[in-house]
């Protein structure tokens, strides 16, 4: 079996990886030269065979999407298949389908969570789309996702645009998640009387129940950094969870700790907040995003950008 992979950054570049470790073929392509494995998205077409091709596209959401799905329907041919497994809004899926569909191409819409850690552990898959065309994608859907029972890492939502959908009320979830842990360690640090605020969160990762892989990953970022004292409180926000709080008020479903995280947020980008550098850290464990060296943000930093400040990361 071959797949194309469009796409390969922090999550695209495991993905190939993990994908090939499976005995599956993949021909990459990005613009990148030090990791494509083709020139162009016409030799990633011309690679694989007509009429069975399956292109999996990992870019990021909105026009650079648009770009390559408009580029490859022009590319592929009845019977190929495109799969979007980027962080797409799901309004846009239909229009993708129908454009491919009207030349006979497949279309599903994958929403993928597992950030740089994926590669090891697997990635969770909400797949959107027919279920003829999932079963045919389902090899590498397998290599993709953890390891053990299929439903444990795998489900296919819904028609076109469920995935998607489903990885939005999933990054929404994950928002409110990182906040109420960045401020239990918040509390815990501004009590004198916790003189261990990393140890009490390491006691919390067995046996309570509060436990998480996401509790892990901020005990492993104070690990790195006790007391986060090298990195700013500023959080960017990628889009999905301004996107599920707009569903959650379009269908009146009351999502507060879902908002209000989002809310901090935008907080963060006004003044310093402990809270708010334990969810800068969080991001940056599980998903590569970049953060800001502390002092380069806020009323006390400087107009002038520090030395390798990090840009607000897009995705």
């Amino acid at each position: 079996m071959q797949v194309g992979l469009v796409g390969l950054g922090k999550m695209g570049a495991n993905m190939r990886e993990r994908i090939r470790a499976a005995g599956i073929e993949v021909v990459g392509f990005d613009r990148n030269p030090d990791v494509t494995d083709v020139g162009s998205l016409e030799e990633l077409v011309e690679k694989l065979p007509a009429g069975e091709r399956i292109v999996w596209v990992m870019v990021p959401s909105g026009d650079i999407t648009d770009g390559v799905v408009n580029e490859l329907s022009g590319l592929l041919t009845s019977g190929d298949m495109v799969i979007d497994g980027g962080n797409s809004y799901y309004q846009d899926d239909k229009p993708h389908a129908d454009l491919l569909a009207g030349k006979g191409i497949g279309f599903l819409d994958a929403g993928v969570s597992g950030g740089v850690w994926g590669l090891k552990n697997g990635y969770g898959l909400m797949v959107g789309g027919d279920a003829a065309l999932v079963e045919r994608a389902m090899p590498v859907f397998d290599a993709l996702r953890p390891e053990g029972e299929r439903a444990d890492g795998f489900v296919h939502a819904g028609a076109v645009g469920a995935g998607h959908f489903a990885k939005m009320v999933h990054n929404g979830i994950e928002y409110g998640l990182m906040q109420a842990y960045a401020e239990g360690y918040e509390l815990l640090a501004a009590k004198d009387l916790v003189t261990d605020v990393h140890g009490t969160m390491r006691a919390w990762t067995k046996g309570t129940v509060v436990r998480s892989w996401l509790l892990e990953l901020l005990v492993k970022a104070l690990d790195e950094d006790p007391g986060l004292g090298e990195i700013d409180d500023w959080v960017e926000d990628s889009g999905e969870g301004r996107w599920t709080v707009d569903e959650a008020i379009d269908l009146a479903v009351p999502a507060p700790v879902i908002s209000a995280s989002l809310f901090a947020r935008f907080a963060s980008r006004q003044g310093e907040s402990p809270a708010m550098k334990a969810v800068a850290a969080l991001r940056q464990q599980f998903g590569g995003h970049a953060v800001k060296p502390a002092g380069t943000t806020g009323p006390q930093a400087s107009t002038t950008p520090a030395a390798g400040a990090a840009v607000p990361p897009s995705a």
